[in-house]
């Protein structure tokens, strides 16, 4: 940069009179640089042709008058110093500055969202945390509640997590997805105790919602893991008989619809549900299903038991129902929704394989083959339905293995004995039904077999997601015969979402018409699950009754006598 063009720079806004001082300009090199040049130019030519190349006066004024002008009004104005401003020019600046700013702040934003694959709809989304000690400091979370984090052994908060909490701190009404072992109960958990602070002897107010009673005591086991220390109090309803009078001991309250129902519904009511601040639901796109095996009935009235004006509803799944989303936008205010990764979709910790059985006798021979190859428990085996629960576990505890089985028909004592043994490593491999398939936590499970085909891909990334949590790897194996062929397509393109390798021709099948499709949400009917002939079982079956025949007439005949 010339002496010229610097001059300029430092003197903006200021007037220099080059025709007063002139030689000056001369001595700094101030000139503008043609002039610079034709004086330099003039040195180098020989005496008696210097009156051939000096300017006249007369075009000089004019030059100095015109660079003047040019000084006074065509050169921008800059700031020599950051902060001084020239008058007329004192917000523009500060306006840029906070518009840059606040563009800073949410591309970071959205780097770490679109980093953890984190989708938020709704108005103003609160920013994501990514650590525990930023809740502590933004928030003023009880140092109690970071120190049972600590000691739980969380390190970081997981996706969910990071938009859940904000948003829940914020009293946002809030539908999260995300998929299965992704640290959703934490997620409410926690923003929950923040906002209760402490005990107080005024009943419930909150209220956690769960389909099963072996999920509603998982979540009252983690409630009290991380509450401890703190003073709140958590009651979980072990009978329908529960007095009135536990209320005012309590602050949260986990339980399933149909025992809290069967309370409210009592005259008077058992319980009062008048103070609950917090409505959290969790599998929520279960416990919104209608029919048999929904609870919509048993939820709208215990929605309608939370007549408090400040109640605030959390609603949360690994799965997505378009009928939630419709309902949350009619009846949430401001909800917030937020999503993990792509909907519907199963972890990507899992090993997922297909496996063709042939028939129901296939299904019991690859059992036996991957037991017999050797397996690392703890392992999950799904079935339909109790009575084929039951076969199989009548199969295979004849076969020398450490087996279990947990089905509804069972006491709640027989159910929770089977999930303590499995849990502590008493039983290697457990039995069940769709029972166990919703938000049941087993610590390190490290295979899933789909005995029978799961009949919605909702299903089946519910059972599989038994496995692989908390960023542990699991495997999943699925018998399918040529049966289960309506609902090969839906299954293998949740296979292929999590990067796992499915044959070409069942992902181009052609999508089942209406009527296969409500063919398909029906139980298919199965053989029987045995390695025993149906003669012989019928033989069996008439032996039986022949001696329980024989047996009533022999009593008739005593009684003559």
């Amino acid at each position: 940069m010339d002496g010229f063009g610097l001059f300029r720079k430092l003197g903006v806004g200021t007037k220099f009179d080059f025709k007063r001082f002139r030689k000056d300009a001369d001595v700094l090199n101030l000139l503008p640089q043609n002039t610079n040049l034709t004086t330099s130019d003039n040195a180098r030519q020989p005496e008696d042709d210097e009156t051939e190349n000096v300017e006249s006066e007369s075009e000089k004024g004019a030059e100095e008058e015109e660079m003047s002008r040019e000084m006074k009004d065509g050169e921008p104005e800059m700031t020599v110093l950051q902060g001084l401003k020239k008058k007329g020019e004192k917000s523009g600046t500060k306006n840029k500055s906070k518009q840059s700013f606040t563009k800073l702040k949410q591309e970071k934003i959205n780097h770490i969202r679109n980093k953890n694959r984190i989708h938020c709809f709704g108005e103003d989304p609160p920013s994501p945390c990514t650590s525990f000690d930023q809740l502590l400091s933004t928030y003023g979370f009880h140092p109690q509640i970071s120190k049972n984090i600590a000691t739980v052994g969380y390190m970081k908060p997981t996706p969910i997590q990071m938009q859940a909490i904000p948003a829940m701190m914020h009293r946002r009404e809030i539908l999260a997805c995300a998929p299965t072992g992704s640290g959703k109960t934490a997620a409410f958990i926690l923003p929950i105790m923040h906002h209760l602070k402490e005990h107080k002897k005024k009943g419930y107010r909150a209220l956690i919602l769960a389909p099963t009673r072996e999920l509603a005591k998982q979540i009252y086991r983690e409630f009290l893991r991380l509450s401890e220390g703190i003073g709140l109090k958590a009651h979980y309803i072990n009978k329908a008989t529960t007095e009135k009078q536990l209320e005012k001991k309590f602050d949260v309250l986990v339980s399933t619809p149909n025992r809290l129902v069967y309370m409210l519904q009592q005259d008077p009511p058992h319980i009062s549900l008048s103070q609950v601040e917090w409505l959290v639901i969790d599998e929520s796109d279960k416990l919104f299903e209608d029919g048999k095996t929904g609870f919509r009935e048993q939820l709208a009235k215990v929605y309608q038991a939370c007549v408090s004006n400040n109640v605030k509803r959390a609603l949360f799944s690994a799965t997505f129902a378009v009928e939630v989303e419709e309902w949350c936008k009619l009846n949430l205010d401001n909800v917030l929704q937020v999503y993990i990764g792509a909907k519907n979709s199963a972890t990507t910790t899992i090993e997922q394989e297909l496996k063709f059985v042939g028939t129901e006798t296939g299904k019991l021979l690859a059992v036996r083959d991957i037991i017999s190859k050797g397996v690392q428990p703890p392992v999950l085996i799904f079935v339909q339905s109790k009575e084929r629960a039951r076969e199989l576990f009548h199969e295979l505890i004849y076969d020398g293995m450490n087996v279990d089985v947990i089905h509804s028909d069972q006491t709640q004592e027989q159910r929770d004995s089977a999930v303590k043994n499995f849990r502590s490593g008493k039983t290697w491999i457990l039995i069940c039904t769709e029972l166990m398939g919703r938000g049941m936590d087993f610590i390190g499970v490290n295979l899933v077999i789909n005995y029978d085909f799961p009949n919605s891909a909702i299903s089946y990334i519910h059972r599989i997601g038994r496995t692989g949590r908390a960023g542990r790897s699991g495997r999943a194996v699925t018998f399918f015969t040529e049966t289960d062929s309506v609902y090969l397509r839906s299954i293998s393109r949740v296979m292929v979402n999590a990067g796992c390798p499915v044959p070409s021709y069942m992902l181009d099948m052609k999508r089942p018409n209406k009527k296969l499709r409500r063919a398909a949400k029906r139980v298919p009917k199965r053989d029987r699950i045995s390695t025993v002939a149906q003669c012989d079982i019928d033989k069996i079956n008439k032996k039986r009754k022949y001696f329980a025949k024989d047996k009533g007439n022999q009593v008739k005949r005593a009684k003559v006598k």
